[in-house]
């Protein structure tokens, strides 16, 4: 994000080639002027579509209002170093409260997926012993398939076998 001399700068450059750019379709569509001495009369009637100066209207006024508003919103001059210091610590303590706001919702969100990885330990564990069971059943097999420890969950159960 720049600041806002720049932004003024850009929307006064912009509104610069805005003009130059209105001025060039206008002489673009111009009727040609005749010197009777010179040359013959040339019938080239073409004139600036209501659309292109419609478009150029509300582009220049656009950005006109643009300036203003950059202008409007650049310090003043009652603007004292002590009222920006005041301004600066006031945005400092919303940054540190926001921080704190943050720090509490990563911590719930941390106890929120230890909690998920928890459940689906529990939903590996309970596929694992209905896996068992099948195999017993259908085979007369028992098979000694186990997850990891608990604390070496991540969560992530793609390295268990499916059907």
């Amino acid at each position: 994000m720049s600041d806002r001399l720049t932004q003024l700068q850009d929307a006064v450059n912009q509104l610069a080639e805005h003009f130059c750019n209105s001025i060039g379709v206008l002489q673009q569509n111009a009727p040609s002027g005749s010197f009777s001495t010179l040359e013959k009369p040339a019938h080239k009637e073409a004139a600036a579509s209501d659309e292109s100066i419609q478009l150029f209207c509300q582009l220049i006024v656009r950005t006109a209002k643009d300036i203003d508003f950059l202008v409007d919103a650049l310090p003043s001059e009652q603007s004292t170093h002590e009222s920006q210091i005041a301004n600066l610590q006031k945005l400092e303590e919303e940054n540190q409260d926001a921080a704190k706001n943050l720090k509490l919702c990563v911590e719930h969100a941390e106890k929120q997926l230890a909690s998920i990885q928890h459940a689906l330990l529990d939903v590996a564990n309970a596929q694992l012993a209905a896996r068992q069971i099948e195999a017993n059943l259908v085979c007369g097999v028992t098979p000694t398939t186990s997850l990891p420890n608990s604390e070496t969950i991540t969560g992530d159960f793609s390295d268990i076998p499916q059907r």
